[in-house]
């Protein structure tokens, strides 16, 4: 098919198309009148009949007719649908005296296409000039804005402000929109109390509240709030609780369920059905799973995508594959489905080769590709490759998703390119807890104590709560540096301050030896860390006592290893090895080196024999 045909009219709209202009009444100009082209310009949008939709504005154009909010705002739609935001701007601005419907159709436009950042921009835009125009189409549109972005509940905080002054608050759709946001911004509890102040409820008030619960990792709630809900649910908030069920791995609620949907009749559309594979596949109940996959008719990307997520989540590699080696033409959702997999069962070999066959199959890697593929260049220590999905990233605006970023800050750390990472952080539009914790772990890892340290205050003012992962990562920081004092102050108020008890994360960063090998008796590391430590200190006996006690429990070191990558591509190295071919020169090497650090006068400590790639 010829580039200019797809823009042809199919014969059935060329008719539907010929008729309005026929029998729609005409202006004093011989053609269409106003209220006629605006039904012409919809349909265009309705069917994205681009070059049908340019002609009618171009004769507004030679009639010298300025698009009135009404008009406007047609155009405005039928650009925005045709992905030619450009001109849907350009007809935006143009409008003479903008009315609420010419706002909402530009901010609908922006959403529509995803450009949730300029949608604030205008809606800010919007609060200054013309707060008038602000109705409930407004808010719900930049409110999905906010979600999409992930922004802080700060910014829920202000829309929610013009909620309450506009008088708002009693609109069901508005108040949907505020709890879904605020869900999705961390505030649950937030979202709750708005909730249950609803005056009014319908299936959707009950749905925002049950997947907010759900993607918020409260599966006990999301669960409790469904057998309290009113009235019968629907394929929506069945679904949402069958993604609890797996994500808790409640295999037993998750098939009470199942035999609701049975009994009640309801009928299993592609929803219900990937949805309850889903919930199998996750909880482990993998043959049961595939029997209900096998028994599907018609299956999609996501019914694919939930077999192959259940095998990978299990070890089942060469299964999930044989899953998707049955697709013809693989989506981008199963493509990624694989890659992240691959990831997840640390067989990073074979990731970037199913990047370049997802290329070839004509996908192009995306902002979960990019997130799942990162890993491996860590992996592999290799920067240029990391620096160059980074480039990518740019390119394709993915750089601003929270874990393409937060994805990019941890490779970059992991590959000694600190001040990229702190960059990537520095440009970050939107940031939540993930994208802190990222950064904090990052200067910690590198030493930094008390640059981590000032990112975790400033974390802390920024009003989000630091979960168990930034603990350990401050608590890290501190360890590093001998902050004694101030990493006992954050250990002794996790209970109060963030309610949370020590894992054993926590208990490692603070070298609480007796607890620890009472909590994990046979962790080597363990052992490890603790001698190094002593070590470092000069508590020689205190180092052999750690020594001997890992000897008599007859537990081994597993030996270090290490990657490095030069021109003839990237080579291993395990601890004490001898079977690389220039292995005599290499140890000459280090041996020269440790001589002169012996000349600076270093001293040379016993832990040397534990942290050298090569004994």
């Amino acid at each position: 098919m010829k580039i200019s045909n797809r823009l042809a009219l199919p014969l059935t709209n060329q008719s539907h198309f010929a008729a309005i202009q026929q029998t729609l009444p005409q202006n004093h100009h011989g053609g269409l009148s106003i209220a006629a082209y605006g039904s012409a310009i919809q349909c265009c949008a309705d069917r994205r009949l681009l070059r049908q939709g340019k002609q009618l504005h171009a004769r507004l154009f030679l009639f010298s007719i300025t698009p009135s909010n009404f008009l406007g705002s047609k155009l405005v739609t039928f650009y925005s649908k045709c992905n030619l935001m450009h001109y849907a701007r350009k007809v935006f601005d143009e409008i003479p005296s903008k009315n609420s419907f010419s706002w909402n159709a530009m901010l609908m436009g922006y959403s529509f296409n995803g450009m949730f950042h300029k949608s604030l921009d205008l809606f800010y835009t919007l609060s200054l000039t013309q707060m008038t125009c602000i109705d409930n189409f407004t808010i719900t549109c930049i409110l999905k804005a906010i979600s999409s972005l992930f922004c802080s509940s700060n910014s829920v905080k202000e829309v929610h402000c013009f909620v309450i002054r506009g008088c708002l608050d009693r609109d069901v759709f508005v108040m949907n929109a505020l709890i879904t946001c605020y869900s999705r911004c961390g505030q649950v509890v937030v979202a709750r109390k708005l909730f249950d102040r609803m005056p009014e409820r319908d299936t959707v008030s009950w749905n925002s509240m049950i997947a907010g619960y759900s993607q918020g990792g409260f599966y006990e709630e999301c669960k409790r709030l469904y057998l309290e809900m009113l009235g019968v649910p629907d394929a929506v908030t069945v679904a949402t609780v069958m993604q609890a069920c797996g994500q808790s791995n409640d295999l037993v609620f998750g098939m009470e369920i199942h035999q609701m949907v049975n009994d009640s009749g309801m009928k299993m559309d592609m929803l219900l059905c990937n949805a309850v594979i889903a919930m199998y596949a996750k909880c482990g109940s993998l043959d049961y799973a595939q029997e209900l996959f096998d028994e599907m008719s018609e299956k999609d990307e996501v019914t694919y995508g939930s077999m192959i997520s259940g095998y990978m989540s299990y070890g089942f590699v060469d299964k999930a594959m044989a899953v998707f080696r049955e697709m013809e033409r693989p989506g981008l959702s199963n493509w990624n489905a694989v890659i992240s997999g691959m990831v997840q069962n640390n067989q990073y070999e074979r990731v970037l080769d199913l990047v370049q066959e997802m290329q070839a199959f004509g996908s192009w890697p995306n902002a979960v590709t990019l997130a799942s593929i990162l890993p491996s260049f860590s992996y592999f220590s290799n920067l240029r490759g990391g620096k160059e999905v980074h480039a990518y990233a740019v390119r394709r605006c993915y750089v601003q998703n929270i874990y393409v970023a937060t994805a990019i800050i941890d490779t970059y750390a992991k590959l000694g390119f600190i001040h990229g990472a702190q960059k990537v952080f520095d440009q970050s539009q939107s940031r939540n807890l993930i994208i802190w914790t990222a950064i904090i772990t990052a200067h910690a890892a590198h030493g930094d104590s008390s640059l981590a340290l000032g990112l975790y205050a400033r974390m802390l003012d920024k009003g989000i709560q630091p979960d168990p992962v930034t603990i350990t990562a401050v608590l890290t920081a501190c360890s590093h540096s001998g902050l004694v004092d101030e990493a006992w102050n954050i250990f002794n108020s996790m209970p109060s301050k963030c309610g949370m008890q020590p894992l054993v994360e926590q208990y490692a960063c603070m070298f609480v030896c007796d607890r620890l090998f009472e909590i994990e008796p046979e962790n080597t590391g363990n052992y490890i860390i603790m001698s190094n430590l002593y070590s470092r200190h000069g508590r020689w006996e205190e180092a052999d006592m750690i020594r001997d006690r890992l000897k008599g429990i007859g537990l081994q070191k597993i030996r270090g290893s290490s990657w490095i990558e030069t021109s003839r591509g990237l080579l291993s190295f395990i601890a004490k090895d001898v079977s690389h071919e220039r292995s005599d020169e290499i140890y000459a090497l280090l041996e020269g080196l440790l001589g002169l650090m012996r000349e600076e006068g270093y001293v040379l400590q016993e832990e040397l024999d534990y942290e050298t790639p090569f004994g």
